[in-house]
């Protein structure tokens, strides 16, 4: 558990490092260009999510989610596999803490003060709605993978989803509590004021829930035995 609790923190806080890092170099390279930027801010965060989940994916499954785990748990009341509830828990708390870690590593990277509060406001019902929408097709593409027995196409498939919803919807696709969260202490591209939190959050598991309600209108109800997300590891119960 001490691996995939490690595998989790360092995975989350590689990702938003990756997301906050690529959002200040994009800046820099591109200050007069907020198109551009967001192209150079999504597309490094498509190839960092891949190649962690290829690297992590055996440790601990490649949640780097709240929300994805949390899916794992429900499920698994089905299935005899996934997260219990205190795996849960500590799942949650690497994912956030490490959100945390990622950004002041990229704040720093950048000589940037380590923690500087984001002041980006992103609280509109049109964003809630794209947070929706984000968080959804995220657990669809997931757990429509483990249903199928396609769980080898995860890094690729669950990163251009990601790259993807970067661009069709409002909020730019944040669809991770804990990568949200770890975002508020940046004060840059990729930043969200800590205000917006609680509406993005609650969008987020809003999201998750009709992201698993698909699923069993797709699939039905999984049976024992179904795969774990987002990829298989050896301590699969």
């Amino acid at each position: 558990m001490r691996r995939r609790l490690l595998a989790e923190f360092l995975g989350t806080a590689l990702l938003v490092t990756v997301v906050v890092g690529s959002g200040i170099m994009a800046q820099t390279l591109s200050p007069d260009d907020v198109g551009l930027q967001l192209l150079e801010n999504s597309t490094a965060t498509v190839f960092g999510l891949a190649v962690l989940i290829v690297v992590l994916g055996p440790v601990s499954g490649a949640h780097f989610n709240p929300v994805v785990s949390l899916a794992d748990w429900w499920q698994g009341r089905q299935t005899g596999l996934g997260l219990q509830t205190g795996e849960l828990g500590g799942y949650i708390a690497a994912q956030v803490l490490g959100g945390i870690g990622g950004a002041v590593l990229a704040n720093a990277m950048f000589d940037k003060p380590a923690i500087t509060w984001s002041t980006t406001e992103r609280a509109s019902a049109h964003l809630w709605l794209g947070e929706v929408v984000a968080t959804a097709g995220l657990v669809l593409v997931i757990f429509c993978l483990t249903r199928s027995g396609g769980t080898a196409f995860a890094p690729l498939a669950v990163g251009g989803y990601i790259g993807a919803a970067y661009w069709f919807t409002s909020s730019t696709s944040f669809a991770n509590p804990a990568v949200s969260v770890g975002r508020a202490f940046s004060d840059t591209f990729a930043g969200i004021a800590p205000a917006s939190l609680p509406g993005f959050v609650v969008a987020q598991l809003a999201g998750g829930i009709i992201g698993l309600l698909l699923v069993h209108g797709l699939f039905g109800r999984p049976a024992v035995g179904t795969a774990e997300p987002v990829v298989p590891h050896p301590d699969s119960r």
